[in-house]
C-alpha cells in the first residue's frame, strides 16, 4: 500500500459478541482510497459481522470505526450519502423492472449516478425492461451491485457477492469489481472463495474465528511461505518408470520430499527448474515418456493452512 494514499476507512480494535459467542475479536485495519480490500475467511469467521458494523447496521461492543473522516455516532447521515451497500436479493422489488429498481433506489439520495451509466457498468442495459422476478441469479446479483452504486458512492461494500453463482456469473461480477477500481472507487469485499480474493484484491485480510490471521497483498502473503514448489509428473510407462524417476528425484539437490502414487510422481523442490532439468535429463537418456508435467504455484489457500494449521473450510 502506498503511504501517500488517503485513508478512507479506519477500523480499530473492533469487538462484537452474541451471547457467549465472540464473533469479532479485536479486528483493526485501514483501507486506502481506490483499494479493493477483501476480508476473507471460512463461513462463520466473522466477515459479515465486521462488514455490518462498518456499514452502521450493527453496533460494536467495543472499538472505533472512521469512514471518510466521520463516525457513525456524529455524522451518520453524511456517511450514508457517501457509501454504497449491496442489498440482499430479497430487498429487490420483484415486480419492478431493472430500470425501475435503479430509479427507486436513486430517489433515496441527494446525489445520483446516471441510471443509464449504471446499467452499462453492470451489463444489464439489454434487460432494462425485465421484471426482477424473471432475472437469473447472476443478473439479480449484478443489479444488487448496481443499486449500491446509484448514489455514486466513494466506498462500496459487497458482502459475498458471488456466493451461489456459477463460474461464468461469478466472473461477470469480477469484471464489475475491476471496473469500479478503474473508476477510482474503494471496494470492500467479503468472500470465502480464495481464488476470488487472489484475482481481485489489492490487499487481503484473512480472518478466522473473529481474529485477523494475516493482512497484506496476495503476492506478499504467498511470498511469506516457503519457496518450495510441487512438481507433478505422470509417466506413460506406468508405475515402474515412476519408481525409477523417484530414485533419481531423491538424490537430486534442492528436493525436500518425494511421493508416488502409481505412475504419478510428486516432487517438492526449492529449485523446481533445476530439479526438472535433472529429471528430464534422466527421461531423455532412458527414453522414458512423460505424459504430463506441471508445477503447482502456492495460493492463498496455502497461506491460510500455513498460518492456522487447519484445512480451508469453504
Amino acid at each position: 500500500m502506498n503511504s501517500g494514499q488517503a485513508m478512507v476507512l479506519q477500523v480499530d480494535r473492533l469487538r462484537k459478541s452474541f451471547g457467549s459467542v465472540v464473533a469479532v475479536d479485536g479486528i483493526s485495519f485501514d483501507v486506502a482510497q481506490g483499494e479493493v480490500f477483501t476480508i476473507i475467511g471460512p463461513n462463520g469467521a466473522g466477515k459479515t459481522t465486521t462488514l455490518e458494523m462498518i456499514e452502521g447496521m450493527q453496533k460494536p461492543d467495543d472499538g472505533t470505526i472512521t469512514i471518510l473522516g466521520d463516525s457513525w455516532s456524529s455524522r451518520a447521515r453524511s456517511i450514508k450519502m457517501r457509501i454504497g451497500v449491496q442489498p440482499q436479493s430479497s430487498a429487490l422489488f420483484d415486480l419492478l423492472t431493472v430500470e425501475e429498481n435503479l430509479d427507486v433506489f436513486a430517489s433515496f439520495y441527494e446525489r445520483q449516478r446516471p441510471v443509464e451509466e449504471i446499467m452499462r457498468l453492470i451489463n444489464l442495459t439489454d434487460h432494462r425492461d425485465k421484471r426482477v422476478k424473471t432475472l437469473s441469479g447472476g443478473q439479480k446479483q449484478r443489479l444488487a451491485i448496481g443499486l449500491a452504486m446509484v448514489n455514486d458512492p466513494e466506498i462500496i461494500f459487497l458482502d459475498e457477492p458471488t456466493t451461489g453463482l456459477d463460474p461464468q456469473a461469478r466472473r461477470n461480477i469480477w469484471d464489475i469489481v475491476l471496473k469500479l477500481k478503474e473508476l477510482g472507487k474503494t471496494t470492500i469485499l467479503t468472500t470465502h472463495y480464495m481464488e476470488e480474493a487472489e484475482k481481485l484484491s489489492d490487499r487481503v485480510c484473512i480472518v478466522d474465528q473473529g481474529k485477523i490471521i494475516a493482512i497484506d497483498t496476495p503476492k506478499a502473503l504467498i511470498g511469506r511461505l516457503t519457496k518450495e514448489r510441487e512438481i507433478h509428473l505422470t509417466f506413460t510407462g506406468g508405475a515402474a518408470q515412476a519408481a525409477e524417476a523417484e530414485g533419481i528425484a531423491r538424490t537430486t539437490e534442492a528436493v525436500t520430499s518425494v511421493s508416488r502414487d502409481g505412475e504419478h510422481l510428486i516432487v517438492c523442490s526449492t529449485r523446481p527448474e533445476q530439479t526438472l532439468y535433472r529429471l528430464f535429463g534422466y527421461t531423455t537418456e532412458q527414453e522414458v515418456q512423460v505424459e504430463q508435467v506441471s508445477i503447482r504455484e502456492m495460493s492463498l489457500e496455502d497461506v491460510f493452512i500455513a498460518f492456522t494449521g487447519k484445512e480451508w473450510r469453504d
